[in-house]
């Protein structure tokens, strides 16, 4: 039984947005989720609807709420109050569009209401702000999604629709009998949505812009599931913009995927800076040298960091004798107490040891050594 990821579904356009941030390049998009039920998860909403931008939320609307809402300091002091009215009643109509739709989409896979399925569509647009201050039209996005396969693209150049599977070709078709309708999405997206875009970019500008920051990097290795190997890890953080480059090198020859290197890509951190992890898994007993490489353009060269030799908590052999000896003194020093109180209270008779009695207690006087 095909039972989808909601959480991933909800989140993979927002993620992808969040991927293809960089520094000079910025981007608008508004994504569009609608379930074919309701379920019962916290933050999961029937339909929902959000507008991005350079990987930040900017506005929001829920089948909940029913209201369309900012999501940032700046779009609430800058747009007025019949922007937000116009923009609740716009997504109470897509609302309704997105219902009729995601059932039309089940009877054309097939697919019954016992699972949940999901149709998703993000639109947006994203350009380049030159050195002298213009912006550059990149590119275009209207794109759909059922269950977090493609379906439906819109190609900016041809004005065409395309359709990855046969189900959306019936879709196709209509859409693009009514060239009109696809002259309108090149024009939104070419014209409409950069205007947008380069409105909020003026009235967020001090949340967009940031300080350009240099990358600290760390080189260090924990043991690996494998037993005799330990997993070398080579970290940068701190830095921004994102557009990084990182190498692990082993005798200054660079590793691939091939030799078994393993990375999440970059990934923001809560300040709004970025970092990035790159592993490789190595005998513990390796004595080449390894080194991690990485160049960022806050850099006059790169940051090379070489490897200490150190596992992090593979086991030591001196730390396993310092234990058992702690263990043994605790031992001797307890059955030592014990002896000295049964021959106190003559229970056993320990020859060599004198006791002197001071009032009530007793107290050692000393061993006879002769």
């Amino acid at each position: 039984m095909y039972r989808p990821n909601l959480m991933f579904f909800v989140l993979y356009f927002s993620l992808e947005c969040i991927c293809r941030s960089q520094s000079d390049i910025y981007s608008l998009n508004y994504i569009y989720t609608a379930l074919s039920k309701p379920v019962d998860l916290p933050g999961i909403h029937e339909f929902t609807a959000m507008g991005l931008m350079n990987n930040q939320q900017i506005d929001y609307y829920d089948s909940v709420s029913k209201k369309k809402i900012p999501k940032q300091d700046w779009m609430r002091e800058k747009l007025p109050a019949d922007y937000w009215e116009k923009g609740t009643q716009s997504r109470k109509s897509k609302e309704q569009w997105f219902k009729v739709n995601v059932n039309i989409l089940m009877e054309r896979m097939r697919h019954n209401n016992t699972d949940v399925h999901i149709l998703q569509w993000k639109h947006g647009c994203e350009i380049d702000q030159q050195s002298d201050g213009t912006l550059k039209f990149i590119k275009g996005t209207d794109q759909y999604s059922y269950d977090g396969d493609d379906f439906l693209a819109f190609d900016d150049a041809t004005m065409q629709w395309v359709a990855p599977v046969d189900q959306a070709l019936p879709t196709k078709r209509k859409w693009d009998g009514v060239q009109i309708l696809n002259q309108y999405t090149k024009g939104y997206l070419e014209k409409e949505c950069v205007d947008w875009l380069s409105k909020f970019m003026e009235y967020g500008e001090k949340e967009f812009s940031r300080a350009d920051s240099a990358p600290k990097v760390y080189a260090f290795a924990k043991k690996a599931k494998t037993a005799g190997h330990v997993r070398l890890t080579c970290m940068a953080t701190g830095f921004y913009p994102k557009d990084v480059e990182m190498r692990i090198k082993k005798n200054a020859v660079p590793l691939t995927e091939h030799d078994g290197v393993q990375s999440a890509g970059v990934l923001p951190n809560d300040d709004e800076t970025y970092q990035i992890r790159m592993s490789v898994q190595i005998p513990e007993a390796d004595k080449e040298t390894y080194e991690c490489y990485v160049h960022h353009r806050t850099l006059k060269g790169p940051i090379v960091v070489k490897w200490d030799g150190i596992c992090c908590d593979c086991s030591s052999g001196g730390a396993v004798v310092i234990g058992a000896v702690i263990i043994i003194i605790v031992v001797l020093i307890l059955v030592s107490v014990v002896l000295f109180v049964l021959h106190r209270r003559g229970t056993i008779v320990i020859p060599g040891l004198r006791t002197t009695a001071i009032g009530n207690g007793v107290a050692f006087s000393g061993v006879n050594t002769s």
